[in-house]
């Protein structure tokens, strides 16, 4: 095979370079047609258009085969833990790759490559994890926003990745780059591009923890000071009692570590309510985002000891904690919301991680899964499970993705779960990233080396289409 020369520049349009010239990417076979009267949704930032894990993407596959859906088409990937975002014909891949963190523009569904864009980057992740970047694209109509993982925040055409902006978090407000590397995702709102910052001021003094920037031209419009770092967890606007609240739940790495939840207005960054949510380990982290439930609730959740805690907030957007609950601690998963119950992979580590639901009123858990079953590989039967899982809510169902590459689809309610079907798509661990649905294609990344097959990262497309 011949291979596309993207090495050797830092923006390339490669509208002449066919998929079968590429040695990263293998073709499998054309996806089924979108079946008639399907209802078909964009991803543009990685908990989907409304910021929620969920998408309204309806007609996807009823039944798959043990293996797992059909494979569309694969893409050998570098390091990242970013899952990818897709609108307008477009599909987003961010990694890393000798040295250079990659954006890479394709089409979602042959995964050909139609323009590149990358730039140099140093960075070693202190504690041996990916060295890639952490944070999904964020897609905006003709423009896409990166946060790589040591900071840098840029803006890029999405038409040709033409470079637009560019803010160093690091050279300009004194980023310490965290326990490994930045990792919230930007938020777009308006015309605004609310960032957590994590700025450090001198010993002692407030630094820039969140901003907001003209998603145009780069400036800074409004900035909030604070000693709260920039955690793992990506801010969101949710609508509370009639109002948008820009939500930040912050906390970078600090020595008494501290950290929490901050509830802003978009607009000027003017703080409505702070409160502390933070494990007091110096190494622990928040990085699960905040979720608004109902008019005037938000929950937000740890797991290096606190857990979960349900927030009310009264007219004046001050917070009051409803209830506590030491048992529904996320690590980065966002729960999922189905009526009045909460439904998330509470624990820290892999042995101590239960699939649990939480009843909204009060905290009181309804039941706890392991979530483990018996496979046959190599003729031993080995223990497996989802461990640190994530949940995708579309066509009225849920899915799984295990974070060693099992994907499942679930029955949950408040009376208990029951796995419908389940494939073993790869053996891999670190398979961090929310899944994502477009177009009745479902992609799914594997971040480290397959313990079967010996294949290295990647992203896999599967016809995910109803028959």
């Amino acid at each position: 095979m011949s291979r596309c020369p993207i090495a050797a520049v830092t923006l390339l349009t490669l509208a002449l370079c066919p998929v079968s010239a590429e040695e990263r990417l293998t073709y499998h076979k054309a996806p089924k047609a979108l079946p008639t009267g399907a209802v078909v949704e964009a991803w543009p930032r990685f908990l989907g258009a409304r910021h929620d894990a969920s998408s309204r993407e309806t007609m996807l596959l009823e039944e798959w085969p043990v293996g797992g859906p059909e494979m569309v088409w694969e893409l050998e990937r570098g390091e990242t833990y970013a899952a990818p975002t897709v609108s307008g014909g477009r599909l987003f891949s961010f990694d890393r790759h000798a040295g250079h963190e990659r954006l890479e523009c394709r089409d979602p569904e042959t995964g050909e490559l139609r323009w590149a864009f990358r730039y140099p980057v140093e960075y070693r992740d202190r504690y041996g994890f990916a060295n890639g970047p952490r944070a999904s694209p964020v897609i905006d109509g003709d423009r896409i926003y990166l946060a790589g993982v040591t900071g840098q925040l840029r803006c890029l055409g999405v038409a040709g990745g033409e470079p637009l902006w560019h803010r160093d978090l690091v050279e300009e407000y004194g980023y310490p780059q965290g326990f490994f590397g930045y990792g919230p995702a930007p938020f777009v709102w308006g015309d605004l591009l609310l960032v957590n910052v994590g700025g450090r001021g001198a010993v002692g003094e407030k630094g820039v923890c969140v901003a907001a920037f003209d998603k145009r031209t780069g400036e800074e419009r409004w900035r909030y000071l604070d000693t709260w770092g920039a955690s793992y967890s990506s801010p969101v606007v949710g609508e509370i009692r009639g109002r948008d609240v820009l939500l930040v739940l912050a906390g970078g790495e600090s020595r008494p570590a501290h950290g929490g939840l901050l509830a802003l207005d978009p607009a000027t960054g003017e703080l409505h309510s702070r409160f502390p949510w933070r494990a007091d380990k110096y190494e622990s982290v928040n990085a699960s985002s905040p979720i608004v439930v109902g008019a005037d609730r938000v929950f937000v959740s740890e797991c290096y000891g606190k857990g979960g805690v349900m927030l009310e907030f009264d007219g004046a957007l001050a917070a009051r904690p409803v209830w506590e609950q030491r048992q529904f601690g996320m690590h980065w998963m966002t729960p999922l919301q189905i009526g009045d119950h909460l439904y998330g992979f509470a624990g820290r580590n892999e042995p101590d991680v239960q699939l649990r639901c939480a009843r909204v009123s009060d905290g009181e858990i309804a039941w706890a899964d392991d979530m483990r079953w018996e496979d046959e590989s190599g003729g031993r039967t080995m223990l497996r499970s989802l461990f640190r899982g994530s949940l995708l809510a579309a066509d009225g169902r849920v899915f799984a993705l295990g974070e060693h590459g099992a994907f499942a689809e679930l029955e949950m309610g408040p009376g208990g779960v029951k796995t419908v079907r389940r494939s073993q798509l790869f053996l891999a661990q670190q398979s961090w990233a929310l899944p994502v649905v477009h177009r009745g294609l479902l992609y799914v990344g594997q971040h480290s080396r397959d313990f079967v097959d010996g294949k290295g990262p990647r992203l896999i497309c599967y016809d995910f289409r109803r028959r």
